[in-house]
């Protein structure tokens, strides 16, 4: 090992740009907004994009530009010429862009539902 490099028991200096894991955060730290956010992880979600398909899986992240990340994910289109209403294929892990997105549903009682809307 180099004389300069860092080994295994000594810690590498953290700057202020690095990139930090928001799970090493502390949990009190987090703000409102962050905290439902959590509280959505892993919960069955609908989604809704402009060309009129579906995807339903479950949630997995969000990113600032809103992009959301479906894991399980099945997609649900319609079939213009076939006799069955819908077809239906498995993803697995999908990233749906906001710009797509045209709507949003997730799965939890109607009491959750209200207290996610409220974000004060």
């Amino acid at each position: 090992m180099e004389e300069g490099a860092p080994g295994p028991s000594q810690a590498i200096p953290d700057s202020g740009d690095t990139y930090r894991n928001s799970s090493t955060a502390p949990v009190g730290s987090s703000s409102p907004s962050v905290a439902k956010l959590r509280k959505l992880l892993f919960r069955r979600m609908l989604i809704g994009v402009n060309d009129g398909r579906y995807f339903h899986g479950l949630f997995h992240c969000i990113d600032k530009q809103g992009n959301i990340i479906l894991q399980d994910a099945v997609e649900y289109r319609s079939a213009r010429h076939c006799s069955p209403p819908t077809e239906q294929r498995c993803l697995g892990l999908i990233l749906i862009p906001a710009a797509c997105r045209s709507s949003c549903q997730v799965d939890c009682s109607v009491e959750e539902k209200m207290s996610l809307l409220c974000f004060e």
